[in-house]
């Protein structure tokens, strides 16, 4: 087990890919502490964990919410040694989510954008990283998306807010690599979340032909359309290279943003 002893923290972690990276995290030997909006969800998640993880409720685009969670985790675990900023999503159609034009989005909603995606991952930070130096160092992986990399038509406040994720995880790989604290990104592509289910349900709506499909149907075309690889990326794709950036396998790894996306990317600017 890689993660023995280790304390992890995931936020947003009470479903979908945070539950994946916990599932993953635990079964490395991480004690892992799911922190969510939805409180008993994590607590849920948690046990069924096991291995002493615990599930806390808190908003963390607030820093004191943050701090708090934090302190918890601290008192209950004894310590942080790896964070996982997941906490995140494209958010409902309308102002600032899925599927709206910008010159459509509010200022309301551009903010949302922002705190749901980049203000979450700079409390959660700003409260652990005192507790991950006491430990003598560790792993901050800060999960962004490919729209941070790429454009993002149908989401550009979601992706504005990615790429800052993305600029904030290589200044704070600079600045804390003489902590021994490495910060690493991850830019999942195609996974089957409650933001591209959001997604497949506005094609559905605005796009003729996506009329008499299901949503999860509309994903999975998608996928075979713009996935070189032809398949869709899983929770546990995501949670095992958290494993791998948080372990000791990648001790000389820090400030990289890496896409877990089938080869997606790798086709912007090509014919």
């Amino acid at each position: 087990m890689r993660l023995r002893e280790k304390v992890a923290v995931v936020t947003g972690g009470a479903r979908g890919i945070g539950a994946g990276i916990a599932r993953c995290l635990s079964a490395e030997g991480a004690r892992v502490a799911l922190v969510d909006l939805d409180g008993p969800e994590a607590q849920n998640t948690a046990a069924a964990l096991g291995g002493g993880a615990i599930g806390l409720a808190a908003d963390v685009s607030h820093e004191a919410q943050a701090a708090d969670a934090v302190e918890k985790i601290v008192a209950q675990l004894g310590g942080i040694d790896i964070v996982v900023n997941n906490a995140g999503g494209g958010g409902q159609t309308g102002t600032g989510g899925v599927g709206n034009p910008f010159t459509n989005i509010t200022q309301e909603g551009w903010d949302d954008q922002l705190a749901t995606n980049l203000r979450t991952t700079f409390a959660v930070t700003k409260a652990a990283i005192p507790h991950v130096q006491r430990r003598g160092g560790g792993s901050v992986v800060n999960i962004a998306s490919i729209a941070g990399l790429i454009p993002a038509v149908a989401i550009p406040a979601y992706g504005a807010a990615k790429a800052g994720v993305i600029s904030l995880t290589k200044s704070l790989a600079l600045e804390l690599a003489a902590h021994n604290v490495r910060v690493n990104a991850i830019c999942p592509g195609f996974l089957w979340t409650r933001a591209w289910e959001m997604l497949a349900t506005w094609l559905k709506m605005t796009n003729p032909r996506y009329a008499d499909r299901a949503p999860r149907d509309i994903f999975l075309e998608q996928c075979q359309h713009a996935v070189p690889l032809h398949r869709e990326q899983t929770p546990e794709d995501i949670g095992k290279l958290v494993v791998f950036l948080s372990s000791d396998d990648a001790c000389n790894i820090t400030g990289q943003a890496i896409a877990v996306d089938g080869g997606i990317t790798l086709r912007v600017g090509t014919a």
